[in-house]
């Protein structure tokens, strides 16, 4: 209906456009930059953190080599100076067992203090990832509303609220532990590496054997899973689009008997978004055992080749060491390799959000570097109050390129006029009108109001002065003050009442359990048609614009229903400019022009009773349509009665 290229584009750019990890990344980290602050206090308190992990096995490598079991090499801790210059060998045992009792002490110190830090680390990088998420969703809908209405004729609205809350939740759980864990562990990993060479370069070089193959499995698995999560995102996004149609349009599943068909398609769907979710899970499952199993290699390694040198310290293998290896360096090794273990374990199992996280993220990045078709010129101005007069200088629009939808189209409504667009299915009668508020742009040709072209002018102060009446109202769930208020916030009740009274609502809502603060269901749902298009047209009858649009806004109400607004529209339509799709002869009958479009053109133009006299396509569709709206039948008892208006 509203056509253009808007979501193509973004159709095109999730399936060709390459993924970049470091760009994403680098969005995300400019969402954070407003927190620097609290970054860098979170950035000091890893740095603790890892210098507590790191340090702990060196206080175990001292308690052992100084105090329980005295080693050449040792640096002895908690004992005075005249202790440390005369050597460990020479320390008494009070010495000793209050170098063990301090060492015991300060791991307590660093277990809690690590605790502590850890703990205010969390709610710093929770604080500042919920504001990051607050400000993410606000961008999203900000572009939500931003996009032109083309976009949403391309996609699914199931997909783009599998964005706004599944994508941003996802991210919500990588940003309250998952990243400040990962950050922590490659920290940790930095810092046991340099620690570990600095103690002894052999033993280290030993101990990293299984490295490249821990690198190469975190690699091949973590970007297998990370194609697998960008699918499942995409899938949950179609298992998203599928139940919401199917709540939109329950009705017409029950009406048609489909509900057996839907069910299928659902299972379907979501059967697909099954697999590829269990395969990205499974690729990431993986990597903690495979991880897990690598790193006992790395200890057997390490106890197996200490072992040996120190029960053979004469050895040509014990040589490797240069004498410099004792138990305690041997048990501090092993604590090393198993804090190296853990931050890649603690990151492989958190790998299955952060991918899945990764992934969102472009889903929704992609989703706010979509340009919208309608934008306002960096110089566009203000539309002043306008009177209405509006021009359609050849205009020619497309939907997409090359394949027009309206050819050479020219008109002039004086201010104040009333212009009736009747026509066959797909002549462009919609197409006309989208074009006065701007909802998408001509491909040539120029539209103005009172001599601006719409182009120059900001869409908001544009559409702030044109109302619109369309067939298929939409209400929200909100209350009856609310709805009709929507369009004029500063309105009060007794002008909200004075439109709902102009539109001939006032009588019907009289009778709500409620009245005027009656809670509407969805789309207005426990209303009638007529109904929802009552509190419609009273709507914009508050907004007061001085361009009026009405697509079809009377062909869902009753003859009685229809006369009232028809009066109601003399009122309303009195000094505005009004545009109005015309399926009734009442409104063509009373509009100062006709015009009658066929395959995009103006083919027939004047008022109704000159088209009448030409005997051409417009005399053709009324004697075919509109000419039993003026015979009334005679009914079974007698009497008179019009018959039932008929639309097109």
């Amino acid at each position: 209906m509203f056509g253009m290229d808007g979501g193509r584009r973004l159709l095109e750019r999730e399936n060709l456009k390459p993924k970049n990890l470091s760009v994403t990344l680098g969005r995300f980290a400019g969402y954070f930059r407003p927190y620097w602050w609290a970054m860098l206090i979170v950035a000091a308190l890893i740095g603790f953190s890892a210098w507590a992990q790191v340090v702990q096995p060196d206080l175990t490598r001292a308690a052992i080599d100084c105090y329980l079991v005295p080693a050449k090499a040792c640096n002895p801790y908690f004992v005075g100076d005249a202790q440390r210059t005369a050597g460990v060998p020479n320390l008494n045992a009070d010495e000793k067992i209050a170098g063990v009792a301090g060492v015991v002490g300060s791991l307590i110190v660093l277990v809690v203090a690590g605790a502590v830090v850890n703990g205010v680390s969390f709610f710093l990088m929770g604080w500042a990832g919920q504001h990051v998420l607050k400000q993410l969703r606000v961008d999203v809908l900000n572009q939500i509303h931003r996009l032109s209405l083309g976009y949403y004729t391309e996609n699914e609205a199931g997909d783009i609220m599998s964005r706004v809350t599944s994508d941003t939740d996802t991210i919500n759980q990588v940003l309250s532990f998952g990243l400040l864990s990962v950050a922590s562990g490659i920290v940790v990993l930095i810092w046991i590496i340099v620690k570990m060479l600095q103690d002894s370069v052999p033993y280290a070089l030993l101990s990293f054997i299984v490295l490249p193959f821990m690198v190469f499995a975190t690699v091949w698995l973590s970007t297998q899973a990370r194609r697998a999560f960008r699918k499942s995102r995409q899938n949950m996004g179609s298992v998203n689009a599928d139940l919401q149609e199917s709540i939109a349009g329950v009705r017409e599943v029950q009406a048609f008997n489909r509900e057996e068909e839907n069910i299928k398609q659902f299972q379907k769907t979501n059967a697909s978004n099954r697999d590829i979710t269990v395969r990205a899970v499974s690729y990431s499952a993986a990597l903690s055992p495979v991880l897990e199993g690598l790193g006992y290699v790395a200890l057997a390694i390490v106890v197996c080749v200490g072992g040996i040198a120190l029960m053979r310290p004469d050895s040509s293998f014990a040589q490797i060491f240069g004498g410099a290896l004792s138990i305690g360096l041997v048990f501090a090794f092993l604590q090393y390799v198993q804090r190296f273990n853990q931050p890649i374990q603690q990151i492989a199992l958190l790998w299955t959000n952060i991918q899945s996280a990764i992934a969102g993220g472009e889903r929704i990045f992609g989703l706010l570097d979509i340009v919208p078709d309608i934008q306002d010129k960096s110089n566009a101005q203000t539309m002043p109050v306008i009177k209405g007069k509006v021009e359609f200088i050849d205009v020619k629009a497309e939907y997409k390129k090359g394949v027009p939808v309206l050819r050479g189209i020219n008109l002039t409504a004086e201010a104040g006029q009333t212009v009736a667009i009747v026509g066959p299915t797909g002549a462009g009668k919609t197409s006309i009108i989208n074009l006065i508020p701007r909802f998408w742009d001509v491909s040539s040709g120029a539209v103005k109001i009172d001599g601006f072209d719409v182009r120059d002018v900001t869409a908001t102060s544009l559409r702030s002065q044109i109302g619109i009446v369309l067939q298929d109202s939409f209400l929200f769930s909100d209350t009856v003050m609310a709805n009709i208020r929507y369009g004029r916030q500063d309105a009060t009740d007794e002008e909200v009442i004075a439109a709902a009274k102009l539109a001939s609502a006032d009588s019907f809502i009289e009778r709500l359990p409620l009245k005027y603060e009656t809670i509407l269901g969805e789309r207005g749902g426990g209303l009638s048609q007529g109904q929802r298009q009552l509190i419609s047209i009273a709507r914009a009858a508050l907004a007061n614009p001085r361009i009026l649009i009405l697509d079809e806004a009377t062909s869902s109400v009753d003859t009685r229903t229809e006369r009232l607004i028809q009066a109601a529209f003399e009122k309303l339509l009195a000094g505005r400019t009004s545009f109005v799709i015309a399926h009734r002869l009442s409104t063509i009958r009373n509009a100062d022009q006709v015009l009658m479009l066929k395959a995009g053109e103006i083919i027939e133009r004047g008022t109704h009773h000159e088209l009448l006299e030409q005997k051409g396509e417009y005399y053709a569709l009324y004697m075919s349509q509109f000419r039993r709206e003026e015979q009334p039948e005679a009914p079974a008892n007698g009497g008179t009665t019009a018959a039932a208006p008929q639309s097109v």
